[in-house]
């Protein structure tokens, strides 16, 4: 009787290898046609082969859908190609099959090169969303901004790398209303990331990461498929406050945390027509179009609770009449003494602001407030 059951556990044991061999295989074969270099194939576990093979099915769905978008690839132009490859043939009396396959080559490293142009400009890195809020696809050059890899982030939900306090904002944008459904929507909100990048570039373990906060836009896209689903095609954008970027067209400001001017400088006078002496201790809320008030409430809340943001298009009042539209990018700076109550924790000391004027004076005529109803009287 021992015997017996020693020869069934021996068999179910070989039983049990044969399929492991076999789950072995398959996934062997599923990891080598994915799209990624051997390198990064070489050190993916089964987990990840399945995350990675339900994000490509995803991605193929929707570009699918959506033929005359260009992101579709190179695979869609080879394709194109490769169908009209013998009509070609006979016209052409028999072109060398590898000269086209060094024409094909050329093309495919030019659209490369053409993306990590894009990718460049961009200053950023791209997300598609799903509005279960899966990450189906980054671009390659995330790893940039923030030292995970697009291996990594691809088929993980958004909610497992973004702060816990954004988590309402983030449902929020990924919900769909029926005008959105017809019509389509636009996005623009800030969130708050894991990054696994140090102040100095240097990449570190996950469980030591800092938040990074990034200034994401973009667009609903709609699935006619609903087996598909829809997603949100996203740019993000890290919002380190950048002095880089500052020209003859911007102007920068301290303001308290109720935002009241602490400091402008002097370009503010050719800009807006204020002298600096004038803002001092005057809220922000009172130099700006009524109809854009909640557009600056919402930049003042984000920064407060993120300590950087962008506020997006707003009018500012002119001195004398009229408006320009700006938009201000905010960041909080803390003090350099902890609090004493709580040692680890450093209180803000003010609001830095660079506010970009993005037009000239427009409806010169027309006064919106009482300051420049009195400054065109003065004049």
């Amino acid at each position: 009787m021992t015997a017996d059951k020693e020869k069934r556990r021996a068999i179910s044991r070989e039983a049990a290898r044969k399929r492991r061999r076999v789950e072995s295989d398959v996934f062997g074969d599923l990891c080598r046609l994915l799209p990624l270099q051997s390198s990064v194939r070489a050190h993916l576990d089964k987990p990840s082969v399945i995350r990675l093979t339900l994000s490509y099915i995803r991605i193929h769905t929707l570009l699918k859908e959506n033929p005359g978008v260009k992101a579709e690839g190179s695979d869609a132009v080879k394709r194109g190609r490769l169908s009209g490859k013998k009509e070609r043939w006979e016209c052409d009396g028999g072109r060398d099959e590898e000269e086209e396959e060094e024409k094909e080559t050329e093309e495919d490293v030019k659209s490369l090169e053409e993306t990590n142009m894009y990718l460049r400009t961009l200053d950023g890195f791209l997300m598609v969303l799903s509005t279960d809020g899966d990450m189906v696809f980054l671009s390659h050059n995330v790893s940039n901004y923030m030292g995970l890899t697009q291996t990594e982030l691809m088929g993980h939900n958004i909610s497992e790398f973004t702060h816990p306090c954004d988590h309402e904002e983030i449902t929020n944008n990924l919900r769909l209303t029926t005008e959105e459904i017809l019509f389509g929507g636009k996005r623009d909100f800030v969130m708050r990331v894991k990054s696994a990048l140090t102040h100095r570039g240097r990449s570190t373990n996950l469980k030591s990461a800092t938040w990074k906060v990034l200034h994401c836009q973009g667009q609903v896209k709609v699935s006619l498929n609903l087996s598909s689903g829809s997603c949100l095609l996203l740019t993000c954008q890290p919002l380190p406050l950048s002095h880089k970027l500052l020209s003859t067209h911007t102007f920068t400001s301290q303001h308290s945390m109720d935002m009241r001017f602490t400091f402008c400088d002097q370009r503010v006078t050719l800009l807006l027509g204020y002298a600096p002496d004038e803002l001092m201790g005057r809220s922000i809320y009172a130099l700006c179009h009524t109809l854009d008030a909640k557009c600056l409430t919402k930049n003042h809340m984000n920064v407060c609770v993120k300590t950087q943001s962008v506020s997006g298009k707003y009018r500012m009042l002119v001195k004398g009449g009229g408006y320009v539209w700006v938009e201000t990018h905010s960041a909080v700076i803390p003090s350099v003494r902890p609090s004493k109550s709580r040692p680890g924790v450093h209180h803000p000391l003010c609001i830095l602001c660079v506010t970009y004027v993005l037009s000239g004076v427009e409806e010169p005529s027309l006064q919106l407030s009482v300051d420049q109803t009195v400054s065109r009287y003065l004049s």
